[in-house]
C-alpha cells in the first residue's frame, strides 16, 4: 500500500551560525512541494509548523550554543517522526538547519529497532557534520548532527531516542563532502565512517558512487535521506548559509535521486538549511523541490530501464 507523505515544519536556526535557515519550511511550501508530491500519487497531508524556542542569539557555553534550546527542538522533532513513523506515514521533515536531524533520525532509529528493521542513513551534504565540542571552532550544533547520532556529543542528544548510541557509523554513508574542519577529519577515519566525497564523484562518478552507498540494501532496510541543501553547487543552490563551491551539479543530484528512487526502500526523508534570506527569487527551493519529486519516482529516463553496470566498475578509494 502507498504510504501517506506527512510533512512537518521545524521552523528554526537554533543550531546554525547564520539566521535566516527558519524561513525554510514556508520556502518549500510555496515553491509547490505539496503540490509536486500530489503528483507522485501519493496522499499527502501537511501538518504545519512545530513550535519550540526562539533564537536567543547566545555565544557557545562548554562548547555547545544553545544546547538546551536546541534540545527542546530535537525532541519535538522526534515526537512528531515518530508518530507518524508509527502510523505507517513517510515523514517528511521541512528545516531549519541540520541539528534537527538528531531528533528526526533518532525517531526512524528507535522505529528501526522496534520493527526488526536495517537502518540505512544517506548523508548528502557539503559537511560532514561530524564535529564535536571539542574539535568545533563554533560550537555550532548544526556541524555536530551525526557526531550526536553516533554517540559523540551532549548526552541529552545522544540518549534522545532512547538509545545510546542512536546509530552505529557502519549505517552511515556520506556524499558529495567537500568541507571538513583538520580535527573532525581525523575523527571520521578513526570511526570508519564511509564517504563519498566530491573528488571521488570526480574520479568515478555519481552512479559509481550511489551503487557503492546502496550495496546491501534489501526487503529489510528502512532507507532515510537527510538532504542538506549546501550539498549543491551554489551556482545552482545560492540560499544556503554554508556555501562550499564545488558542489553537485543539477544532473549528478538527480542522478543520485533517482538512483535512491529505484530501490523501493526509501521511507523518510530531511530537507535541511535552506535560507531563503540568501535565496534568489526562492530558486534554491524551487530546486530542492525538483530533486524530491526524483526522489519519489519522476525520472529523466526515456528507456524503460537503467543499463546494466559496467562488467569492471572502478574500485573504491
Amino acid at each position: 500500500m502507498t504510504k501517506t507523505i506527512r510533512l512537518i515544519g521545524a521552523p528554526t536556526d537554533i543550531g546554525a551560525s547564520l539566521r535566516g535557515a527558519s524561513m525554510g519550511p514556508e520556502a518549500l511550501r510555496v515553491a509547490g512541494l505539496p503540490e509536486a508530491l500530489a503528483r507522485s500519487g501519493r496522499r499527502v497531508v501537511d501538518r504545519g509548523n512545530l513550535g519550540g524556542p526562539a533564537n536567543p542569539g547566545q555565544t557557545p557555553a562548554d562548547g555547545f550554543r544553545h544546547l538546551a534550546e536546541v534540545t527542546a527542538w530535537c525532541r519535538a522533532v522526534h515526537a512528531a517522526v515518530y508518530r507518524e513513523l508509527a502510523e505507517g506515514s513517510l515523514p517528511i521533515l521541512l528545516g531549519g538547519d541540520h541539528s534537527l536531524s538528531v531528533g528526526s533520525i533518532s525517531a526512524v532509529a528507535r522505529h528501526c529497532r522496534e520493527g526488526g528493521r536495517t537502518l540505512r542513513v544517506l548523508w548528502i551534504d557539503a559537511h560532514a557534520d561530524f564535529n564535536t565540542r571539542e574539535l568545533s571552532p563554533s560550537g555550532s550544533l548544526h556541524g555536530m548532527p551525526l557526531a550526536c547520532l553516533c554517540g559523540f556529543g551532549p548526552p541529552e542528544l545522544v540518549s534522545l531516542g532512547g538509545a545510546a548510541p542512536a546509530l552505529a557509523p557502519q549505517a552511515v554513508r556520506e556524499i558529495g563532502i567537500r568541507s571538513v574542519d583538520p580535527g573532525e577529519r581525523r575523527f571520521v577515519h578513526e570511526q570508519e565512517l564511509e564517504v563519498f566525497d566530491m573528488r571521488f564523484i570526480d574520479e568515478f562518478g555519481m552512479r559509481r558512487a550511489m551503487e557503492l552507498a546502496l550495496d546491501g540494501v534489501d526487503a529489510n532496510t528502512h532507507l532515510h535521506v537527510s538532504f542538506d541543501v549546501d550539498s549543491l553547487d551554489p551556482e545552482i543552490a545560492p540560499g544556503v548559509g554554508t556555501t562550499v563551491p564545488g558542489g553537485l551539479s543539477y544532473r549528478e543530484a538527480q542522478l543520485c535521486m533517482e538512483m535512491i528512487a529505484d530501490t523501493g526502500r526509501f521511507a523518510s526523508l530531511d530537507i535541511m538549511e535552506l535560507n531563503p534570506a540568501l535565496d534568489v527569487r526562492n530558486r534554491t527551493a524551487a530546486l530542492a523541490v525538483d530533486l524530491v519529486e526524483s526522489l519519489f519516482g519522476k525520472s529523466t529516463l526515456m528507456r524503460k530501464s537503467a543499463p546494466a553496470a559496467p562488467a569492471r566498475p572502478p574500485a573504491a578509494v
